[in-house]
Parts: structure tokens; sequence; C-alpha cells
């Protein structure tokens, strides 16, 4: 009765929509602007398991950018009751065309979005 690790993917993808989502760049604002940003490369390391009933909370925060045509979300999965990390994750994302799936630069919307919230690691911050 723990949860299957394509649980913890899904949560991933719901927590960065839903921060894309606040920063106003919704599923209507990627197909007007024709661009999403697509991932590119995930890494999933799990930490321990969560269980039926257990509440997790699941957070993630954008770590760097070069404002032209990639950047990196990090993520992390706590059981609430007591703080224990379950998951850590980052995924690299590409921007591309909707139309064509070809790699396009971030339009001026992406960055006025995304740019403002990158929180850049600091030295001796976990890179994993």
């Amino acid at each position: 009765q723990h949860t299957n690790n394509t649980v913890y993917v899904k949560w991933c993808e719901a927590v960065a929509w839903s921060h894309s989502v606040s920063l106003g760049l919704d599923l209507a604002a990627y197909r007007r602007l024709d661009r999403a940003m697509a991932i590119k490369r995930s890494e999933y390391d799990y930490l321990l398991a969560s269980h039926e009933g257990d509440d997790v909370a699941v957070g993630t925060w954008i770590v760097s950018w070069d404002g032209r045509l990639t950047m990196q979300r990090r993520f992390q999965v706590i059981r609430v009751e007591d703080g224990a990390s379950l998951l850590r994750a980052q995924i690299n994302f590409v921007c591309i065309e909707l139309s064509t799936g070809k790699a396009r630069r971030l339009p001026p919307e992406f960055i006025e979005g995304y740019g403002p919230v990158v929180q850049p690691m600091a030295d001796g911050d976990r890179a994993d």
C-alpha cells in the first residue's frame, strides 16, 4: 500500500503546471503564443515511501534558466506528519513551438512570467 512511483511523477507535473498557471502562463497563453515548456530531461530520486493516508506536500521552484531557451525546475515531496523528504527531482525544460515541436526562443511573456521567480541555487545548496 505504498505510493506507486508514477504517482510522484504526476504530482510533480501537477505542481509545475499549477505554478505556471499562477504566473499567468496557462494553457490558453501557451496556445496563443504557440509556445510551451517541454521536458528535455528528468531525474527522480525516491528517498522514502509514502503510504495510503499520508498527507504530503509537493513543492517546485525554478533554479536556473538561460533566458532564451531552457530552464530547470526542482521538486520536493515531503510527508507532512514528520517532515521527511520522500522525493527530490529535477526536470530540464526547453521552449518549443507548439505547431512544429521545434525548439524556439522564449517569448517575452515567458521571460516576464518565469524570470522574476527564478531562485538560483546558492553555494553549498544540494545539487541532487
